[in-house]
């Protein structure tokens, strides 16, 4: 079957939660919607040029990313940086995460994914601050992906990892790279959230484990009883600095290691100079902004 109407290059697509209509992205005129068999076009919408749409599980809404950088909900949300991805949480259909750039760019909406290296999640409801801020890349990242069950997502970027954060984490809880894979452009969930897919610069798609220990095959009883003890025991001892020392250590590659010390240093300088600065004015007079709120800079209804 062709669709009709598809003037300029199309740069993407997808179906909606309900699986009965599908989208298109492009470089082109109004985003259109088709029925899965028809090739008639249902309706369009706008004349801005949409680099990136998705719509959220409920169907209710829509996000989508503009030419300018902008995220899109209805309403709109400005912010300082660049998105660059963004994608809706399957179980909680009004969060959803986005990843940004570092360039000065007006944003638009939703958990994103972001060039400042970061990752912002919000809830549609109350734009004007992210819910978490998820933090550990140390360049721009390229896309995000939440798991099936909504309690993870995962994300690649343009520093060559592929990263999976807890949706409520500030850090990563794994991280995956090779020497060979260069600069992440799109990663996906698979739908039994059991393994994350990579597209990389190097023309190759890769297949990772959700749980990199995770034992594959079939597990006997008295196995699945012990995986079970063994991950409740460190759940509830993750907090111990011995325990939690173990448990986050993660091998990084030495350019990523560097960027990343680079950047704590930074951001470091950066507090204690405010600090000095608080200490040396007047009370009162300089209120510091936290992370969450600091990206953003209007929302217009």
């Amino acid at each position: 079957m062709v669709l009709q109407r598809c003037k300029k290059p199309v740069w993407g697509g997808g179906l909606e939660g309900h699986q009965k209509r599908l989208g298109e992205f492009s470089f082109s005129f109004p985003l259109h919607h088709w029925g899965r068999h028809q090739s008639e076009v249902l309706e369009g919408f706008g004349v801005e040029i949409n680099l990136w749409k998705k719509l959220s599980p409920s169907c209710l809404t829509s996000l989508s990313i503009k030419k300018d950088g902008l995220l899109r909900l209805g309403r709109k949300t400005k912010e300082e940086t660049k998105t660059n991805s963004i994608s809706w949480n399957p179980m909680e259909p009004m969060n959803f995460t986005a990843g940004v750039s570092i360039v000065d760019i007006i944003l638009r909406l939703w958990p994103e994914a972001n060039e400042d290296c970061n990752c912002y999640s919000y809830d549609a409801r109350k734009l004007d601050e992210a819910k978490c801020v998820h933090k550990d890349h140390v360049s721009a990242v390229m896309d995000i992906d939440y798991s099936p069950t909504g309690r993870e997502f995962v994300t690649g970027s343009y520093d060559r990892t592929v990263r999976i954060f807890q949706y409520n984490g500030g850090h990563s809880r794994e991280i995956y790279h090779t020497k060979r894979m260069q600069r992440v452009f799109c990663v996906k969930f698979t739908c039994d959230a059991s393994y994350v897919i990579s597209g990389s610069d190097d023309t190759n798609l890769r297949l990772w484990k959700a749980k990199a220990s995770e034992q594959l095959g079939v597990l006997l009883p008295r196995e699945r009883k012990k995986h079970e003890y063994h991950e409740a025991v460190k759940n509830r001892y993750k907090h111990l600095p011995e325990v939690k020392r173990i448990v986050r250590h993660r091998h990084l590659p030495k350019p990523i290691f560097k960027a990343a010390a680079l950047r704590r240093t930074m951001t470091e300088a950066e507090r204690r100079k405010e600090e000095k600065r608080k200490a040396h004015s007047a009370p009162g007079s300089i209120s510091t902004e936290p992370l969450r709120k600091r990206r953003i800079i209007q929302e217009v209804e």
